[in-house]
Order: C-alpha cells, then structure tokens, then sequence
C-alpha cells in the first residue's frame, strides 16, 4: 500500500461522503510523501515550521530543551498522527520545538498555504480539520489539568490506558520525559504497579 493509499484509508475513518478521484488527486498534489532516517530532524528549534507531517509508518517527537541541556518532550507521535508546530506554522514565527523522528519515518508533508488552498476546496478537509481541532483541545486540557494535580501513578496510568501504542513504541525515559517525571520516578510508579 503506498502512503497516499494509507492517507484516504485515514481520510474515510471521518464521517463525510467518500472522496472523488478529482479530491484524491488535489491531495496528492498537495502532500508531498517524506522520508527521515531515525534521529533525523523535521524541524530545529529557531526554525518555521514550514510543513506538517501525516505520518504514514514509523514515530516522532517534539520536544524543547531547557538551559541545561535536559530534553521536555510535548508530543508523541505514531503511525495515523500529524506533526509539526502548530503556532509556527500558523503564524510564520520561530520555533520552540525540535521535532525529529524516533524511528525511521514515512511521512506525508503538507504546507500551510496548501492546506487552506484543500479547505476551500475539499468539503472534508474543514471536518477534519474540526474534528482534529475538537480532539486536541480534550487532549491539551487534560494533560494540562493531569500535569497540574495528579499523581506520577495518576499520570502513568492515564496515559497507559489513552496511549498504549505509545507505551510499546517509546523508551522509558522518553515516556517519563513527556510525562514530567523523572525516569526513576517512572521505573517506582511501575514497579509498585505490579506489586499490586
């Protein structure tokens, strides 16, 4: 299956009616498929994000770095997911984040300008872009209250259970990292976990 197959196949899991060939080809004109060895960066803090990423196989993250030199990552990213900065994207500003791939990745990359030239033009696109909008908003607010007041067991268990594709794709460190925890923190929750 090539990436803009498994792109429509993304696409029809949105309840709209199923595209026409003349969709699917503004699509193709408008994502440019991507390749990034592990490691390899999308995006370097300081830059515009200039493209988001569909990610069709592999896995990413986004994270800052702090004076010290310590990692915080703010989003990960598998296979069905969309990367990128959303604000630098949005308005044209440098970027806070470093966005680089975890695992050799595949990706669909998509413009801003190309993105909105598909809004005005593909009726699902605006759906999706609804739906998307909806599913972060629920996402951010709850990590920012989980962030906020909950325990590192409370954290760890909440994104076990949201996120298990995560948990099997991303090293301990990582996962504790984007969890605000430390990862002897996170190697106790799990722990006292199985004792239970």
């Amino acid at each position: 299956m090539n990436m803009y197959e498994t792109f429509f196949g993304y696409l029809n899991r949105f309840d709209c009616p199923p595209l026409s060939d003349e969709e699917k080809m503004l699509f193709q004109q408008a994502f440019i498929p991507f390749k990034l060895k592990k490691r390899q960066c999308l995006l370097l803090a300081g830059e515009q994000c200039k493209n988001f990423a569909f990610i069709v196989k592999g896995a990413m993250r986004q994270y800052s770095e702090d004076d010290k030199g310590t990692e915080h990552i703010v989003r990960l990213g598998v296979e069905g997911w969309w990367m990128g900065d959303r604000e630098s994207w949005v308005s044209g500003t440098p970027s806070l984040y470093t966005i680089d791939a975890w695992e050799d990745t595949e990706m669909l990359l998509v413009s801003r300008a190309n993105m909105l030239e598909l809004l005005r033009k593909v009726p699902l696109v605006s759906e999706m872009m609804r739906q998307l909008d909806e599913r972060n908003h629920i996402a951010n607010q709850r990590r920012l209250t989980s962030s906020i007041s909950a325990t590192a067991e409370k954290k760890y268990t909440d994104f076990a259970e949201c996120h298990p594709r995560l948990l099997e794709r991303f090293p301990q460190h990582i996962i504790a990292s984007y969890l605000g925890i430390t990862k002897d923190t996170l190697s106790r929750v799990k722990r006292n976990l199985l004792q239970k």
